[in-house]
């Protein structure tokens, strides 16, 4: 049985050589390098809607025509 998430979940994560913190709460998600403040946040809804799919493929166009 899955146990509702209630409160904020700290947990360490290595991308790479790079540590990194990530937060999960009620609200959604951030992703965080360790000892910093900014981040990627995502809310649970811009997921479940598709809004965060629309954005990562703008974000990977824009890139494109960067380079």
């Amino acid at each position: 049985m899955p146990v509702k998430l209630e409160k904020e979940l700290k947990r360490e994560i290595h991308i790479g050589q790079t540590p990194y913190v990530l937060r999960i709460d009620p609200l959604g998600m951030k992703l965080t390098e360790k000892g910093h403040r900014k981040g990627i946040e995502l809310a649970w809804d811009s997921l479940v809607d598709g809004e965060a799919a629309l954005a990562a493929a703008l974000n990977a166009s824009v890139a494109e025509k960067l380079e």
